[in-house]
């Protein structure tokens, strides 16, 4: 599968669900990306070659080919048409630099339960440990696949979470977060049936924020990242720094840097928030 303008390095690092669990390696211009999902496990080989890439995978489970291949699609934002998105976005130097940096890196769309699961424990985290608490997570509360490299764990199942005890939670390195992470869990069937994908942003933002656990930000991150809602801004300390220092030149509200960034970037506001975050988090 040949994509252009794609970089699966800048992709995988920036802070995205994947980074949190999925086994990763680059090395002169090839990456290898293995990661499961609740139906099953992907391996994927990303080869470089200028600003495109040849994308190639295997997957083992419950999927048709048709299925695997929409997943691999929707996981790495290979439909997004980045150089309209950049046309867009591209609004004042800060962007115009971050993009020269990190051409090619896609916003990625998770399964929203991955999401869910992955901002719920990003909360006042960083992103070395919650890879540990993810990775302990599933490899406790995962179900056993065994595949033709041998056996893994898939991605957990909300309702198995949901009847985890706190402590094992905690065992997990969750901390206080176990008790957020078994709320969200217990509640999420009921958020499925509420079918956020098809409602508006400023909808479905409202309906995920009523969960115990998820506030402003971690919503903004679950419709990004696991729904696609790319009007989303993801607002943390990071953002809010730069925000206030490159844009609005003030101390500023998370509703006045919510209000100038739909204003600023529209429909594409999440992919303006990806390439201020990492850029600003790499060389700030």
């Amino acid at each position: 599968m040949i994509v252009k303008d794609f970089n699966m390095v800048y992709t995988v690092e920036s802070a995205q669900p994947l980074a949190f669990y999925s086994d990763y390696s680059s090395e002169r211009g090839t990456v290898h990306v293995s990661y499961t999902t609740a139906k099953g496990a992907f391996n994927v080989v990303c080869r470089h070659s200028g600003r495109n890439a040849d994308i190639s995978y295997n997957y083992e489970g419950r999927y048709t080919d048709a299925e695997a291949k929409k997943e691999i699609i929707r996981r790495f934002g290979l439909k997004h048409e980045i150089t309209e998105i950049y046309k867009k976005i591209n609004t004042d130097s800060n962007i115009d630099d971050a993009i020269r940096r990190y051409y090619g890196m896609r916003v990625t769309q998770n399964d929203p339960w991955e999401a869910a699961l992955s901002f719920v424990v990003s909360q006042f985290n960083n992103v070395k440990r919650i890879r540990r608490i993810m990775r302990s997570l599933i490899s406790r509360f995962g179900s056993e696949f065994d595949t033709s490299n041998g056996r893994v764990r898939l991605f957990p199942e909300p309702s198995v979470i949901a009847d985890a005890s706190i402590k094992e939670l905690m065992e997990c390195g969750t901390g206080f977060r176990a008790s957020y992470i078994k709320s969200v869990a217990a509640e999420w069937q009921r958020i499925e049936r509420q079918r956020l994908a098809s409602k508006s942003y400023e909808d479905a933002k409202l309906t995920l924020m009523e969960l115990d656990g998820i506030g402003d930000k971690v919503a903004d991150c679950i419709l990004l990242m696991g729904y696609g809602k790319l009007e989303a801004f993801p607002i943390d300390t990071w953002i809010k720094r730069l925000m206030e220092r490159d844009y609005l030149h003030r101390k500023s509200s998370i509703r006045q840097i919510h209000d100038f960034a739909e204003k600023k970037w529209g429909a594409y506001a999440g992919y303006a928030q990806q390439y201020i975050y990492w850029y600003g988090r790499n060389y700030y």
